[in-house]
């Protein structure tokens, strides 16, 4: 399994068009690739304005292709979202995961 990880530092006033975005054009997207597995928002406000760490899973680096293209660590950030934010990672960041903690159910 692999994340891949994204910050963005969002204008407060399109913090929450930035989600919708997410939610209605990015992951429905993403879901359509095989080998995505998973994604989350998350979302603190600072100082400047809202900052976002976006974290997609994915089965290998070969699905994260079919979303990024050959140069997977480059950041996909369309035109329409650089309008929305004050600074953001041009390069992403992908860790192998190596042990991920369940709760028991019951």
């Amino acid at each position: 399994m692999i994340s891949r990880q994204w910050r963005g530092l969002a204008r407060a006033e399109r913090a929450d068009d930035y989600v919708a975005h997410l939610r209605h054009e990015t992951f429905p997207q993403l879901a359509r690739i095989r080998g995505f597995v998973d994604a989350a928002i998350l979302r603190r406000p600072v100082e400047r304005g809202v900052e976002f760490l976006i974290v997609t899973r994915w089965r290998s680096l070969d699905a994260i292709r079919q979303f990024a293209g050959a140069a997977a660590e480059v950041a996909v950030v369309p035109d329409e979202v650089q309008r929305m934010m004050l600074d953001y990672d041009r390069r992403v960041a992908h860790y192998e995961e190596v042990y991920r903690a369940e709760v028991p159910s019951g």
